[in-house]
């Protein structure tokens, strides 16, 4: 074996054996860190669904009680249903009063579970109505087709005489659509007896089961239906193979490179000096030749190590501030940023019109006033954000009244290159104590609540680049006020 033999070989042993063992441990290291950002991403997504599909629940419930007091004061209906007067003022009532309230199904049944007004289909009077306690899905038949439509329901007396109030809302594409928000996941439903093929490129990552009752044909029994979240399942193992890919072509260029090396300097020191420099001084230029042409190489990958490991989101900055020393990873590193970019979706942040949102989110709730100001400019926010924090505000404030008599006003201004958005309510306030922790993740004080609405709330904020601050006092309601900036 030559000299030269010799030295490429304990160049290979001393080397590249470390460089893929190194290389292997970084990869491994940010798979791993990569895959359980996505995956904590994903569980809080779906709880903001959960979120949502309750808050639907709360907002439902809202409108059949604001219903059934206008009910309870309504002679006429009363005439109708104690003498039987004017028979045509009850058929038609759950239709106006269903288009009012802006649902999209709604029933009034008697105590047999009879129904004596519908809304949604006028026919279906006298017919048996779905048995519905508690938050269901339910098929229903309409002069056009069945729908399906996501109902609760109250109850109240007239006369002396039971009745239930049976209301909800659509079940469509585009419900299902709000619920997921986010190009990477899908939101779907799975019926009884639904003979329709399971995807098999999607991956089931979350589910709410709920009562389901099919109404369409008349009374049916109670089943369960399954609102599930899925995200391509293609999705995570082409992130991971993006990783492995450029890790391994970063490794096999950086070997590249030390191979040419070691074959250049091994040409530069066995032909004219091999006969005149002993052993020992070889030894002595090659491990200072090897330890130059590695030492920021190895720099640069102990920087990756750290940063993986303490702050993962820097590393595309980190590498791009590194590509002059490792050329060959450029592809890598604009892969890699890419993929990050795709976890943190923004909103789309444009000219928005506060007072047409705050309109669109109060509706026809009769118990929310506005005090809007006129001429206010557009602000830089996402309409469909502001609305989801104006909501999240209002009902916090509904809550607070704890179902006494109360109000809650929102509020717009324009102040110094912002709007202000205010909702007040004169319900329980806050303590310190409980100011303090308002905004925490899974704090609340409400019996059943998931303590997730400020949280979001305030992230929703922040990211529109706004403020939010709040002023309360125990017994004297609270104001939660909310800043825009004005779109420049």
């Amino acid at each position: 074996m030559t000299f030269r033999t010799r030295l490429l070989t304990a160049f290979g042993v001393v080397v590249l054996i470390p460089l893929l063992v190194f290389g292997l441990g970084i990869r491994r290291e940010m798979s791993r860190r990569v895959t359980d950002e996505y995956q904590r991403r994903v569980a809080t997504l779906v709880d903001v669904i959960n979120a949502d599909i309750a808050r639907e629940n709360d907002r439902i419930a809202g409108r059949l009680a604001a219903m059934k007091s206008s009910l309870q004061g309504d002679n006429s209906f009363r005439a109708t249903v104690v003498r039987g007067e004017d028979r045509g003022y009850v058929l038609d009532y759950a239709g106006n009063a269903m288009r009012l309230a802006g649902l999209d199904f709604l029933q009034i049944q008697d105590d047999e579970g009879r129904v004596l007004s519908s809304g949604h289909f006028r026919n279906e009077y006298d017919r048996l109505g779905p048995p519905i306690d508690t938050l269901t899905l339910v098929r229903a038949a309409t002069a056009e087709g069945a729908f399906l439509a996501l109902v609760t329901s109250d109850s109240l007396r007239i006369a002396g005489r039971p009745f239930r109030l049976v209301g909800g809302i659509a079940v469509d594409s585009q419900f299902l659509a709000r619920l997921a928000r986010d190009p990477e996941l899908g939101v779907g439903l799975e019926l009884p007896r639904d003979t329709t093929a399971p995807d098999s490129n999607a991956l089931v990552i979350g589910e709410l089961w709920l009562p389901y009752v099919d109404a369409a044909e008349g009374p049916s029994r109670v089943e369960r239906a399954r609102i599930v979240v899925t995200r391509p399942s293609a999705l995570l193992t082409a992130l991971q193979r993006e990783v492995n890919f450029w890790f391994a072509a970063a490794v096999l260029v950086a070997a590249l490179a030390a191979l040419l090396l070691a074959g250049w300097l091994s040409t530069r020191i066995s032909t004219p000096v091999e006969a005149r420099i002993a052993i020992g001084d070889l030894a002595r230029q090659v491990n200072h030749d090897i330890k130059n042409g590695l030492a920021p190489l190895r720099n640069v990958f102990r920087h990756l190590t750290q940063v993986a490991r303490d702050e993962p989101a820097q590393l595309p900055q980190v590498f791009t501030e590194r590509q002059g020393t490792v050329e060959s990873s450029i592809s890598y590193l604009e892969t890699l940023a890419a993929n990050y970019a795709k976890l943190s979706p923004q909103s789309e942040r444009k000219a928005t019109d506060v007072n047409s949102v705050v309109r669109e989110t109060v509706g026809g709730a009769g118990s929310v006033r506005t005090k809007l100001a006129d001429g206010l400019p557009p602000v830089s926010a996402d309409a469909l954000v502001l609305r989801r924090v104006i909501e999240n505000l209002v009902s916090n404030a509904m809550d607070s009244l704890e179902g006494k008599r109360g109000s809650v006003t929102v509020t717009t201004e324009r102040g110094n290159g912002i709007v202000r958005i205010s909702v007040s309510d004169n319900g329980r306030g806050m303590s310190k104590a409980e100011l303090d922790r308002a905004f925490d993740d899974f704090y609340t004080t409400k019996s059943g609540g998931r303590g997730l609405g400020l949280s979001i709330v305030r992230r929703l904020v922040l990211d529109s680049q706004g403020s939010l601050t709040v002023e309360t006092e125990p017994g004297k309601g609270s104001t939660f006020i909310v800043e825009i900036p004005i779109l420049s």
